[in-house]
């Protein structure tokens, strides 16, 4: 994207390859990681005083990443800019920038409706909310975003790949999705936890389930399917993955996973 010809004198003018980054939390390092691998294609990228420590790091491992100053100089160096602040915190953040009518702004952050974000970011008129993920460090972050624009594709295709659906509403659902992310590695050290109350070294079962189910993981990221129909794979009738798969179900887990998924879809939509 091309700067504004209306920029005041002596501000910063950006090349439409830079990224700028107000918030420096895991998802920014991970984005920030996944942009700034990439040899000499590696785009400009500035980054907030905010968690300056983080920021140091990549900037000494990166040569292309520099800490900025103040959130408003990573305005002045960049069009493309990727908000990742906690939710309670945006709206004082961004009313403390002065934005031109040709940023971007790349929200990362979850349950804040993007008419909210355009009011707090104007003049800008291009605000994209998006859902990038960890994996964006290795560039294999599939990032759910809406609605669909050029420098958001630009961005997220270099970490991964995007996916658009077709309103905000669904987009809030994706986000409910990622709020399982803690509760599945519960799960995975329950199972652990268990091997070790029946003898098995802590840390050889620590180990033992993160290659299962890794190597699980990598079976269904090649899988084309449905998860029924992987699951069925994995399920021999009368056998022990069927009479768990039964244990649970008539517990009630997969009824309380959904109800928890309500509750979080409520309130991201609040």
């Amino acid at each position: 994207m091309q700067p504004s010809s209306s920029s005041e004198p002596g501000t910063r003018q950006p090349s439409p390859t830079t990224y700028g980054f107000v918030g420096t939390g895991e998802i920014t390092a991970a984005i920030v990681e996944g942009l700034s691998t990439r040899g000499d294609e590696a785009p400009a990228v500035f980054l907030s005083p905010r968690g300056r420590a983080v920021g140091r790091e990549l900037a000494d491992r990166f040569p292309n990443v520099r800490v900025c100053g103040s959130n408003q100089e990573v305005l002045e160096s960049a069009t493309s800019i990727v908000l990742a602040v906690r939710a309670p915190l945006a709206r004082e953040v961004l009313a403390e920038l002065s934005f031109r009518p040709e940023h971007v702004l790349l929200s990362a952050v979850a349950g804040v409706r993007r008419e909210r974000l355009l009011d707090w970011a104007a003049p800008t008129g291009r605000v994209v909310r998006t859902i990038p993920l960890p994996q964006a460090a290795r560039g294999q972050s599939l990032t759910v975003m809406y609605p669909d624009d050029a420098a958001a594709r630009e961005l997220f295709d270099r970490v991964g790949g995007v996916l658009v659906p077709d309103e905000e509403e669904t987009l809030e659902a994706f986000s409910a999705a990622t709020a399982t992310f803690a509760a599945h590695l519960d799960y995975l050290g329950t199972i652990a936890s268990w091997l070790a109350d029946h003898g098995v070294d802590h840390d050889a079962a620590t180990a033992y389930v993160a290659h299962v189910f890794g190597q699980l993981g990598q079976s269904l990221s090649r899988h084309t399917g449905s998860l029924a129909t992987l699951a069925g794979k994995h399920t021999t009738p009368g056998g022990i993955n069927e009479q768990l798969m039964s244990d649970l179900r008539r517990d009630g887990v997969p009824g309380a996973v959904r109800r928890a998924l309500d509750r979080i879809l409520v309130r991201l939509r609040e």
